[in-house]
């Protein structure tokens, strides 16, 4: 068993779609109260959005849970994202059982952070007033954290997505601080690249944009365009999943 196998762990509750500055106020937290506790960083999201089961219609992600994942690692240090499969049985699973047997018995959890609207649940009973009531019960830390702001909007994904669809790169990675990065798979044609998109991606608006392509360890720039098809103009030979970040959109187009 690893060493953080054997530690209690820290987790941040929610989505987290693009991993925005407001899912990273409860990150850094989480980040704080392990370094105090000895505990590990972690982080618990979804592979797919509830709402989607939910309505029964698919809701378009800035995110797949790799690169969810990988952005959490990346800018806020958590060391382990929980990735839970989102079925019916876990749609109908009691706010309560969500806490005391997936988190506390499966996971380890010992302390809790959440955001000020996070309801999670059966039919979204769990609030976070029942969070913390829940938490203080059973012996857990627990840290809502409040909605963060950057000029006077509420940072959330909802607006992050609308300023993806829009081709607003620049603006929407100072909401994310961060630049928008999709998981591509990467196939070779002549001049360049085709990129293909999972499912659940959201398309960026129909433009010209300049961005960072990695594949494994090895990161080239690439200028990308996007139509009905994302291709990429690059001299390197490269192929399979990868992740994209979009920097800016080319002036012009």
């Amino acid at each position: 068993m690893k060493e953080t196998d054997k530690r209690g762990k820290v987790i941040a509750l929610g989505f987290f779609d693009g991993v925005h500055i407001g899912h990273g106020a409860l990150l850094r937290q989480v980040g704080e109260v392990a370094s105090q506790l000895g505990a590990v960083p972690a982080a618990c999201t979804f592979d797919t959005h509830p709402e989607s089961l939910i309505r029964n219609s698919p809701t378009p992600l800035l995110t797949t849970p790799a690169v969810r994942a990988e952005l959490m690692r990346r800018y806020y240090g958590i060391q382990e994202v929980i990735i839970v499969h989102f079925d019916q049985r876990m749609m109908r699973m009691p706010w309560r059982e969500f806490v005391t047997e997936f988190l506390v018995r499966e996971h380890q959890a010992v302390h809790l952070v959440a955001g000020h609207d996070f309801h999670f649940g059966y039919k979204g009973e769990g609030s976070p007033e029942r969070l913390v009531s829940l938490c203080q019960e059973l012996g857990l830390g627990c840290d809502i954290i409040p909605k963060v702001e950057r000029e006077h909007i509420t940072v959330s994904s909802t607006y992050v997505r609308s300023l993806v669809a829009q081709g607003e790169l620049e603006r929407a990675a100072a909401f994310l601080g961060h630049p928008h990065t999709l998981e591509v798979t990467a196939e070779p044609v002549p001049g360049g690249l085709t990129l293909g998109l999972s499912v659940q991606e959201l398309r960026p608006a129909p433009g010209r944009y300049e961005g960072r392509l990695t594949v494994g360890t090895h990161t080239c720039p690439v200028d990308i365009c996007v139509t009905d098809t994302i291709t990429c103009q690059t001299k390197e030979t490269l192929t399979g999943t990868a992740f994209l970040e979009l920097l800016r959109r080319n002036t012009g187009s």
